[in-house]
């Protein structure tokens, strides 16, 4: 409660009144003590208010990005119940104010990438407490439910949001460079509203205070990203790039002269794949090797053929560019800071896996990732061991829609398949693929325990790595050189030589090796980074993520 200053006066000099003149003095000097210690509270509590943004009601269910809104006395009642802290309170308070009290982490379509990004996050931070404990059991039981509806389930939901909310405050406190990030920089992590993405780059590229450019400093990807999205911008206000339209693939050849040619080459000038500033309509040497330059960095054959998915590429507008720059951007604020030992990134839409040490980048190697209907999951966590030799258990979808069809069609089927049954649950048989060289998952599997049971194994279908869409799987993340991981993974165990690690792949026996140390596995999805030579990437959107945050974050 706030106390003027004229009631502290008041109330001061009235303990003076028919004293003698020491009294009126110590009384007076007791009134100032009062009015001071008024005057302090007053101050603090201003000061206090200061650290709660005010509610923002401009953001409705039309502008927002998620399209579910929280009651503001929910929120109160959960810190009550909660016994939190008057600091972490009063950032809760405002970090929905902020969003006008919109989710920040679910959607009524289910779990929002930030969800996964920040739990991805918090499994690396290896958190033990309690509170984590919870937090990860609730996401674990979310994230495993393919039919998740909102909306029915929207008090346990409401739970895991605030309890995730109240996670990143405590972590940006003792995580982000030791609070590092500021309060209101931090409420503005998660997109709250539909904005115009120039705008948003604007705001992005031209932050005036240090503490807004917390990301800069100490993510190299996203610095290296954000440096390239204020090339695009200027590209932007500079007019942009043409439209090149529907090419005639069989007219388009070298020495072919068009119109399509000079916009062709204008798209490559702007984009850095020709150094020239050639603007001529011919189809010669110089736009062939910018074709190739352009291939290299969207992840096809450097081959300077042209074809649709390629036409496609580069009829996609700069300002579509900059929203698939912003979206990855925002993935990336969910990457460790600055990890430290092993790690290995499988990058979705690159259909690549990459080992690190630190901050070095050891050696990657292509692998096949879900095919649409079955994607692989973002998550993170530890990898923990490696089968040699495994035997397949075939998930019982897999039973249901191919194992049982073929074993109609065919009374050989299990033993065509090196196959056989060993249970019963429930209408279905439970099976299982021996170990041996047509085994689906290979000579090797790479576990890292996981609700989703996903992980990483060899192949023999090894022709799928020479395509450059590879999206196949049913889940699981096929590796083109297993046995190189495996010599990598396991090089600090004398009792695993190369030798052995060969001999147990090939044993026909299942064997597992527990790793001496777990090692930290980051299952990403970007479709535009920078590499380590500088060159900026875009990836294909194979599971329409990018489509689906783009409807959410900017205004058409």
């Amino acid at each position: 409660m706030q106390v003027s200053k004229n009631t502290c006066l008041r109330n001061g000099i009235s303990f003076a009144k028919g004293g003698d003149m020491k009294k009126i003095i110590a009384l007076f000097i007791f009134g100032m003590t009062i009015f001071y210690s008024c005057k302090t509270a007053e101050q603090k509590a201003k000061k206090e208010e200061k650290k709660i943004s005010k509610r923002d009601y401009s953001i409705s269910k039309d502008n927002s990005y998620n399209d579910i809104f929280l009651d503001s006395a929910d929120v109160i009642k959960y810190i009550a119940q909660n016994t939190i802290s008057d600091s972490i309170s009063r950032r809760i308070i405002s970090f929905y104010n902020t969003r006008n009290y919109e989710y920040a982490w679910f959607s009524s379509d289910g779990i929002s990438e930030q969800a996964m990004g920040f739990s991805s996050l918090l499994n690396f931070s290896n958190d033990t407490t309690s509170k984590q404990k919870k937090l990860e059991k609730e996401m674990d039981n979310l994230m495993a439910d393919s039919n998740l509806q909102v909306r029915k389930n929207i008090k346990s939901i409401r739970n895991t949001e605030l309890l995730l909310t109240e996670r990143l405050i405590e972590y940006s406190l003792t995580n982000f460079e030791k609070g590092y990030v500021k309060r209101k920089e931090l409420e503005r992590f998660i997109p709250f509203k539909k904005e115009n993405p120039l705008e948003l780059a604007d705001s992005l590229l031209n932050k005036k205070h240090k503490d807004d450019k917390y990301f800069s400093d100490i993510n190299k990807s996203y610095k290296l990203l954000e440096d390239q999205l204020r090339r695009y911008v200027d590209i932007a206000k500079s007019g942009g790039w043409p439209s090149i339209g529907k090419v005639n693939l069989r007219e388009f050849k070298q020495n072919h002269s068009s119109s399509q040619v000079i916009s062709m080459k204008r798209v490559l000038i702007a984009t850095g794949d020709i150094q020239l500033k050639d603007t001529s309509d011919l189809y010669d040497s110089n736009l062939r090797n910018g074709i190739k330059s352009f291939q290299l960095r969207f992840g096809f054959t450097p081959d300077g053929k042209l074809d649709d998915k390629l036409i496609k590429e580069m009829n996609v507008s700069v300002i579509n560019r900059i929203k698939q720059i912003l979206i990855n951007m925002n993935r990336m604020r969910w990457l460790p800071q600055e990890p430290e030992g092993r790690l290995i990134e499988v990058n979705i839409p690159a259909f690549t896996l990459q080992v690190h040490n630190g901050k070095d980048a050891i050696f990657s190697m292509p692998v096949v990732v879900g095919k649409e209907g079955h994607n692989t999951t973002l998550f993170s966590d530890m990898m923990t061991t490696i089968v040699f030799s495994p035997y397949w258990n075939v998930p019982s979808s897999i039973v249901k829609n191919e194992i049982i069809p073929g074993m109609d069609a065919d009374p050989n089927y299990l033993d065509v398949h090196n196959m056989e049954i060993t249970g019963q649950q429930g209408n279905l048989p439970v099976v299982r693929q021996k170990p041996g060289p047509e085994n689906s998952l290979g000579k090797v599997k790479f576990l890292f325990p996981n609700s989703f049971n996903i992980y990483l194994h060899d192949t023999p279908a090894k022709e799928l790595f020479n395509k450059d869409i590879r999206a196949f799987s049913h889940g699981c993340i096929r590796v083109y050189d297993p046995e190189k991981l495996s010599n990598y993974l396991l090089k600090n165990n004398d009792d695993w030589t190369p030798e052995k690690i060969k001999k147990a792949m090939n044993s026909g026996n299942e064997q597992y090796v527990k790793l001496k140390k777990p090692v930290p596995v980051f299952i990403t999805y970007y479709t535009a980074w920078v590499d380590g030579d500088g060159v900026l990437n875009f990836r294909d959107d194979i599971y329409g993520h990018d489509k689906e945050v783009a409807q959410k974050m900017f205004t058409r």
